[in-house]
């Protein structure tokens, strides 16, 4: 990114009053030192797909190397009842913990470690609200921008046009910047565009031709102006009765005036998108202009972008918003804590719960994807303690949720996915830029197989456990529910 902050002000506060009481209780009660893990996860892969994308660490970065207290939040905080010596600390107040976390584009799954804090109980406390925020948001962005990317051909740009249906103005700065890194070919965002070095996307709205007496002459006068991207909008009036021959018009005066039409086109914004894009690729290459490219828009979603393919629609580009500004389903991440030191010794925590999916993986652990030596396709994402290795001949792998979910897994090769962003409080990472992401995503997606990334009923991918970790949780499991029935 080029000068742009990603966060306007100090959101230090950003903290749910929970938060603030619990770190006052722990520094009350000589705790506040103690060094916790806790693990960022999502449970559920929203509108039941098959992966989400992992995104948020910049604005992650921000976050932790802007947090500061300043005189009002202390006066604040004091008013409402903190003791002195939370508030000791909070004046003084600096991250100084670790955080690992899965890079920016990567393909994720439920129930695996997307970000680990190792920090100070009080310092990992104070952090949770805003941190999910920043990671529920953004990766619902994201997912949602990526599963349109994948149900369009290749060789088609997808233009994110969402800025104006989002909740708010960072939410409309996020939409853009995440669907660009989760494969828009870029945005009508000019302030996006500009933070990120890019050429702004974009044409005309209906309002533009209804200002002008008539069509014709608002066509000619954008073309004219806008000879490098005169990209007719034709669904004002009527699309094929009206719009498209008024747009060959257009074009003809062009050509009649030397106005280049090397970059001409038509957008259709609604009706039967199959039907009026086969129709009017017909008219236009009747008219001579087959150069002329059509772009698609109107709530596209990865289903209705299918259903067109299946039907026949033509069409070199396509403009998308809601579905990657406000998307379907909401990511539902969480933030656990695995582990606690006690006398130099990590004691690992659970929550419990009746419905099994809600209990939690608990240790301070690592996380590897295994990938086939052969295909090259990602096997399953693989937990363990951490200082443990992982025998990677014939490899049993369980899921931590179902143990009857089990495999052995053979010639493949592992990739820790969690990378180091800070390290006792200072960054240690560098966070490549949004083209890098965008790339860099790309690859990764390839590297599913296509019965995980496709869109209806996909592939259940495996985040599973050695044999060994999975033990260790049933029987922490079984330790405290023995706790428990003798206590009762």
């Amino acid at each position: 990114m080029i000068n742009f902050k990603r966060l306007p002000r100090n959101y230090s506060m950003l903290t749910d009053w929970y938060e603030f009481m619990m770190a006052d209780g722990y520094e009350l009660m000589n705790k506040g030192n103690e060094e916790a893990v806790f693990d960022v996860f999502f449970r559920k892969v929203p509108n039941n797909g098959g992966y989400s994308i992992m995104a948020g660490v910049d604005k992650m970065i921000e976050y932790i190397q802007n947090l500061r207290f300043n005189e009002d939040d202390i006066n604040y905080l004091r008013l409402h009842g903190m003791s002195e010596e939370i508030l000791a600390k909070l004046k003084d107040f600096k991250f100084h913990g670790s955080i690992k976390a899965i890079p920016d584009g990567t393909p994720v799954f439920p129930n695996e470690p997307l970000i680990t804090v190792k920090a100070p109980i009080v310092e990992a406390q104070v952090i949770e609200t805003a941190l999910l925020s920043i990671i529920n948001g953004a990766m619902e962005h994201a997912t949602g921008a990526r599963r349109i990317i994948e149900a369009v051909p290749k060789n088609v740009p997808v233009m994110e046009f969402g800025a104006r249906r989002a909740d708010g103005l960072e939410a409309a700065i996020d939409s853009s910047i995440y669907g660009v890194m989760a494969g828009c070919s870029g945005t009508s965002n000019t302030l996006v565009a500009k933070a990120m070095g890019m050429k702004p996307l974009g044409t005309m709205a209906h309002s533009f031709v209804e200002s002008f007496d008539d069509e014709l002459d608002s066509f000619k006068s954008f073309a004219s102006k806008h000879p490098e991207n005169a990209t007719l909008l034709v669904d004002t009036y009527d699309t094929l009765r009206s719009g498209v021959p008024n747009a060959i018009k257009a074009f003809d005066w062009m050509k009649q005036n030397n106005i280049p039409t090397d970059h001409i086109g038509i957008r259709i914004d609604s009706g039967d998108l199959a039907y009026l894009s086969k129709e009017s690729r017909k008219m236009l290459d009747n008219a001579g202009y087959q150069n002329a490219k059509i772009c698609l828009s109107n709530g596209l979603t990865a289903e209705v972008i299918e259903a067109l393919i299946r039907q026949g629609a033509i069409f070199d580009s396509l403009g998308v918003g809601d579905n990657i500004s406000k998307p379907n389903g909401r990511m539902g991440c969480v933030y656990k804590e695995v582990a606690l030191k006690k006398n130099g010794e990590w004691i690992p925590k659970i929550k419990l719960s009746n419905d099994t999916i809600k209990i939690v993986n608990p240790f301070y652990k690592k996380l590897y994807r295994a990938f086939d030596n052969k295909t090259g396709y990602a096997l399953a994402d693989i937990m363990i303690e951490d200082g443990k290795s992982i025998d990677k001949n014939n490899l049993l792998i369980i899921s931590p949720q179902d143990r009857l979910k089990n495999s052995i897994i053979d010639d493949f090769n592992l990739v820790e996915i969690q990378k180091e962003i800070f390290k006792d409080g200072e960054l240690v990472y560098n966070d490549p830029s949004l083209l890098e992401k965008r790339a860099y995503c790309e690859n990764e997606m390839n590297k599913l197989y296509p019965e995980i990334r496709r869109e209806l009923n996909p592939h259940e991918y495996r985040v599973s456990g050695t044999k060994e970790y999975v033990d260790s949780k049933e029987r922490l499991i079984n330790d405290v529910k023995e706790k428990i029935y003798r206590r009762g």
